[in-house]
């Protein structure tokens, strides 16, 4: 009867171990993103483009910065939506500084452009080194921030874009080229 009852105890404290992940990860998940808005990032945030060279986050321009990967699903289904909305206000000032978070690995650079084709996306990429991720306190993808002309943050979304936040995003673009 030993064995019985042992192997009962370890498939309760299976069961419990299971369930107390599970309750850690809903706890997780609903715990709001950090409040950006209003704080100004470093000044220093200077990422490598696809071509190598250094690419700083612009200054005293209103720049949507979005943290993506290749990997994050949520993240391809907002990128079409943050490329129409670069292309339709890239001619009236906003920047785009679309981060890359992919780990470090040496296929990274052609991974991420063969992402981009894939997917018909054209606007310039940034390879994050998790200096930009930590200066934002990024911790889920996508997570997208806007900053106005003197680099204040005065937006933040995390997950994917729904049509209601583009919305809101679109008006608080709009807002801020004026």
């Amino acid at each position: 009867m030993l064995p019985q009852r042992s192997d009962a105890l370890i498939l309760a404290l299976v069961g419990l171990s299971t369930l107390s992940v599970v309750a850690l990860a809903v706890v997780q998940g609903r715990r709001p993103p950090p409040r950006l808005e209003g704080k100004a990032p470093p000044p220093s945030v200077s990422l490598p483009g696809l071509d190598g060279a250094a690419r700083p986050l612009p200054k005293g321009k209103v720049t949507l910065v979005d943290f993506w990967a290749t990997w994050c699903e949520p993240c391809r289904v907002s990128m079409p939506r943050v490329q129409q909305i670069w292309k339709k206000y890239q001619g009236a000032g906003l920047e785009l500084y679309s981060v890359d978070t992919d780990d470090d690995t040496p296929d990274r650079d052609p991974s991420v452009r063969e992402f981009l084709i894939k997917n018909s996306l054209s606007f310039p990429v940034v390879l994050d080194d998790g200096s930009a991720s930590k200066a934002f306190s990024v911790a889920n993808l996508p997570t997208m921030v806007l900053l106005d002309k003197r680099g204040k943050v005065i937006w933040t979304d995390v997950g994917s874009l729904t049509r209601s936040r583009e919305k809101d995003l679109v008006a608080t673009i709009e807002k801020a080229l004026k």
